[in-house]
């Protein structure tokens, strides 16, 4: 919770989201929509570090439509929200094993439409005791950003997304479990996908393939085999380096019409004409407005003392190594893209170079 106070402090796209909740499991049969899944996101963003107090919490409803561009009700999310159980490793009263099901969500009110239009009221919801009690005690946490969150296309790819966020800093960066296992943390139901073959390529292929673009890292997974019969699989998460930091940054940013074509390499032609005026108008924003001075830029001597904010992640993701050999490998990888790299692209670009760097040559 602290971590999440000081992001949502700091302002910004990057949010954190308590590894307990990442961890919930579905009930057999259940799980959460990419819409639903979507709005939880932006409810733990929007409550921040007070999302463990027994209290409501309230967002614009024109927040959620802006993340999600579509025509879905939002009573209808908020529904789903409230009759989706989750699961969780508990003890009885007697000190025996059990399961604990539970929904995340307690009460929520949703404002009537009236004269101003549909998006001009708010929600209000509460999370129900065993939630709140999970996000306090939570000792781990995955930091997410938003434009990612609500980039994807696949409710499988959001939950991946968030497993690699919350493992990807971890001393083995992987997640290893059976079929049962795989079906619950990502919401499969089990009566879809039951060949291998398919779910390989209806959900992990295209939750790669998602994650791989929009994410800080990328994904592999290994099929562990009995016979033919694939009865284990095994997750791999690794950061990206610094120019790939740069390009994930860059396609988050761009308009998400023809994303899936830049995916896959095809030829995009109305994305290109977006693109195209997306560019004149930075173009002409560049020519009339000045740079603002106090965007980030990576000082040529120490970060000790000259980006306090740049020292600072060095500090949290660079495996205890000493932050300006850090930052002296990370020039010499950049070269003169260093001195054109400044704010949200260098941030993300040397967070992902301190991960890197770990992954690459372990722990001092």
């Amino acid at each position: 919770m602290r971590v999440a106070a000081a992001l949502q402090a700091k302002g910004g796209e990057e949010f954190a989201k308590p590894g307990s909740i990442v961890e919930i499991k579905f009930v057999k049969g259940q799980s959460l929509s990419l819409t639903a899944s979507r709005l939880l996101a932006l409810m733990i963003l929007t409550a921040g570090g007070d999302a463990w107090e027994d209290r409501p919490h309230r967002m614009r409803k024109a927040d959620i439509r802006r993340g999600h561009k579509g025509n879905e009700r939002i009573s209808d999310m908020l529904e789903e929200l409230h009759r989706t159980l989750f699961a969780i490793d508990d003890r009885s009263w007697r000190g025996k094993k059990a399961t604990l099901r539970f929904s995340l969500i307690s009460s929520s009110r949703e404002e009537a439409e009236d004269t101003d239009g549909a998006d001009a009221g708010w929600i209000e919801w509460e999370f129900t005791p065993d939630a709140r009690k999970l996000i306090q005690e939570s000792e781990s946490y995955a930091v997410l950003n938003r434009q990612a969150v609500l980039g994807f296309r696949s409710s499988y790819a959001l939950k991946l997304y968030e497993i690699g966020s919350l493992r990807l800093h971890r001393r083995q960066s992987t997640w290893k479990g059976d079929m049962a296992a795989l079906r619950a943390a990502l919401g499969i139901s089990p009566d879809v996908y039951k060949d291998f073959a398919q779910l390989r390529r209806k959900v992990l292929e295209k939750a790669k393939a998602e994650i791989d673009q929009l994410a800080h890292f990328r994904v592999e997974w290994k099929e562990i085999r009995q016979g033919r019969t694939v009865t284990e699989i095994e997750f791999r998460f690794e950061p990206k380096d610094a120019p790939a930091q740069i390009a994930t940054v860059d396609e988050i940013e761009r308009h998400s019409t023809g994303r899936k074509a830049r995916r896959e390499g095809a030829v995009e032609t109305v994305a290109e004409a977006v693109e195209v005026g997306s560019v004149v108008k930075a173009a002409i924003s560049a020519l009339v407005a000045p740079e603002k001075s106090s965007e980030i830029v990576f000082p040529q001597g120490t970060i000790r003392f000259n980006a306090e904010g740049l020292a600072t992640i060095a500090r949290s993701h660079g495996g205890g190594w000493d932050i300006d050999l850090i930052a002296e490998a990370y020039r010499q990888q950049m070269g003169d893209r260093l001195a054109k790299l400044k704010g949200a692209k260098l941030t993300s670009s040397w967070t992902g170079f301190c991960e890197s760097f770990v992954a690459r040559r372990g722990r001092p």
